[in-house]
């Protein structure tokens, strides 16, 4: 493919991602254009290429553009990219810039040109007669777009500031050719189906409110999935050889400047005031488990410390950016905090992998593994970040496992390795990661007596498998489209009596499922049987259904109909077995 940079050359990529990054871009400027076009008085902002697609972020002041209005947009753009308008570039002066985009009415690019370094370039692509300041690159024509979708509408704040304008950001998507679109947009179609929000209404799993914007609320149905979840975890601690803590929720702003967070993650956390002393929610677990670690001498012997712990974390998200169990201020960690010796890097880091793979291949998922380097907002020296990322990428090759390098993307305090896990529709997901961290028993002083008498500091690695428990849910929601693996569902069987003759005998057979340990109800409404068995299997998702009928009376036994709609006859013991088989093995 043939694209324009911004110096004014004409190149050649053939790498499908980067040409699709050009195509996207492209079609973002398409979309401004064909703003511009409708509305006149539109003031835009940024407009960039992204992993799924493209948006423009656009002042339209007191005018609303709804999804309604997308079709007269993408009759526009498609009327561009007909026209096949040339794609050209140029370069202006500061002071040059500035005056074309007031002249143009643009007043957040003459912003944008503020915030930029003096020596920066500033660049420009015109098509036709629209003019956007932008580093390119670009195809050489309008009409090299051919394939594209407006996808959806919503509010974004300039600069992602809140104090800001709330900006109009519309969303698109587009692709080399209109078969790639087409099954893109059956994926989200599929998407939508399966969204957990909506999955979870109808499941009553969970509800949001006002009260507490991004903090959910946890029904019995969904408590009964994220319990199941949870004793997982426990068990899967315990095979681990972890031990379990539990740390406070509010903890004073002196062991926050001791972690760091106060300078370096204070916007993203709630504060508060106690007997005149600034104290703060807790937003990671963390500084807690270091306060372990120095309850007491340590000796050699005593690592690697494992220590475990489910821990309630809030951090402060803004209020557009919250998104069901996705974006959250309230969550719950799989968190671990390990504390080794340096020698010991290599085996716990190989450790924590194989509990994070376990856990992906319990549900089925592939993943791919990035490691993540030191940021710009960073603590520590420079020889303590060089062995920290020299000892994560020697314990992922020494266990053959094969990354990707995310320059510049770790945590403050450390190099991270990061688990991008894939669901039944294709998405990427980052759950896992390991983060290898020299910073904090740095700054809270931990320390270890050696073999040869010596103090020594320890390391610290931080380890979560399912990133959180909220968010795994929502997850898996979506994977299973609210069809869990029996051990995992909410109920897992449900007992529809066909009559009134019927409905003491399907007591029983609850009553004995329960004994078992079976998550189990009774649907007792008056209600046809028909009826009773397309809820239960396309709103409440069950695994099992017990048709319960005189006949089954009669031969004390039970008809059990699966989510494939067979039906078969069967002992309640036989039943119970199956299904406690189910339970202990966590078989789908």
């Amino acid at each position: 493919m043939k694209v324009l940079y911004n110096d004014g050359h004409v190149g050649e990529i053939d790498d499908a991602a980067e040409e699709l990054h050009v195509i996207r871009h492209t079609a973002a400027h398409i979309l401004a254009q064909a703003i511009k076009r409708l509305y006149p008085e539109a003031k835009f902002a940024y407009g960039p290429a992204t992993e799924n697609g493209f948006y423009y972020d656009v002042d339209l002041g007191d005018t609303k553009i709804n999804t309604e209005d997308f079709s007269a947009l993408e009759a526009e753009m498609k009327k561009i990219t007909k026209e096949n308008l040339k794609i050209e570039t140029f370069e202006l002066s500061r002071d040059e810039a500035i005056k074309l985009m007031e002249e143009r009415g643009e007043t957040y690019k003459v912003e944008h040109i503020g915030d930029l370094d003096p020596a920066e370039r500033i660049t420009f692509y015109k098509q036709g007669e629209y003019i956007d300041m932008c580093v390119g690159p670009h195809l050489l024509y309008t009409k090299g777009v051919k394939a594209f979708k407006l996808t959806g509408v919503s509010g974004a704040y300039w600069k992602a500031d809140k104090n800001n304008k709330m900006l109009t950001r519309v969303n698109g998507t587009a692709f080399a050719t209109k078969d790639e679109l087409e099954q893109h947009l059956k994926m989200l179609e599929e998407a939508e189906k399966r969204d957990h929000r909506k999955i979870g209404r109808e499941m009553e799993l969970f509800m949001m409110s006002d009260f507490g914007p991004g903090s959910p609320f946890w029904l019995p149905n969904g408590m009964a999935v994220r319990n199941a979840l949870t004793d997982y975890w426990h068990e899967m601690m315990v095979k681990f050889n972890y031990e379990e803590v539990l740390t406070p929720q509010i903890l004073s702003r002196s062991l926050w400047e001791t972690s760091g967070h106060w300078d370096h993650y204070k916007e993203n956390m709630y504060t508060t005031s106690v007997d005149e002393e600034d104290f703060a929610i807790k937003p990671m677990n963390c500084p807690g488990a270091c306060l372990i670690y120095k309850n007491r001498p340590r000796s050699y012997r005593d690592l690697p410390l494992k220590l475990a712990e489910a821990g309630l974390d809030h951090r402060y998200e803004m209020k557009g950016a919250l998104h069901g169990l996705f974006r959250v201020r309230e969550f719950t960690q799989d968190d671990a905090h390990i504390f080794i010796r340096p020698d010991q890097i290599t085996e716990q880091v190989a450790d924590a992998s194989h509990l994070i793979t376990a856990y992906y291949a319990q549900f089925g998922f592939p993943y791919r593994v990035e490691l993540s380097t030191r940021p710009e907002n960073s603590m520590g020296s420079d020889e303590d970040w060089e062995r920290a990322e020299q000892g994560l990428k020697d314990a992922l090759e020494s266990m053959g496992i094969d990354y990707v390098l995310n320059e510049g993307d770790g945590a403050f305090y450390g190099p991270k390795i990061d688990f991008h896990l894939t669901d039944c529709l294709g998405r990427s997901w980052q759950c896992g990661t390991i983060q290898l961290d020299f910073q904090l028993p740095h700054n809270f002083e931990l320390e270890y007596v050696d073999r040869d008498g010596t103090k020594k500091q320890p390391i610290m690695i931080h380890r979560a498998g399912f990133g959180s428990f909220d968010r795994f849910i929502g997850i898996l929601t979506e994977h299973y489209e609210g069809k869990f693996p029996v051990w995992l569902a909410p109920c897992q069987v449900k007992v529809l009596p066909v009559s009134e003759k019927s409905r003491e005998y399907a007591h029983e057979v609850a009553d004995a499922l329960q004994a078992a340990g079976i998550r189990v109800k009774v649907d007792n409404r008056d209600e046809k049987i028909g009826y009773k068995i397309r809820e239960a299997r396309s709103l409440d998702r069950v695994p099992y259904m017990l048709i319960i009928g005189e006949k089954e009376v009669e031969a004390h036994n039970i008809s059990v109909r699966d989510r494939s709609n067979e039906t078969v006859q069967s002992t309640l013991d036989a039943f119970i077995a199956k299904v406690t088989k189910e339970n202990d093995e966590r078989l789908g």
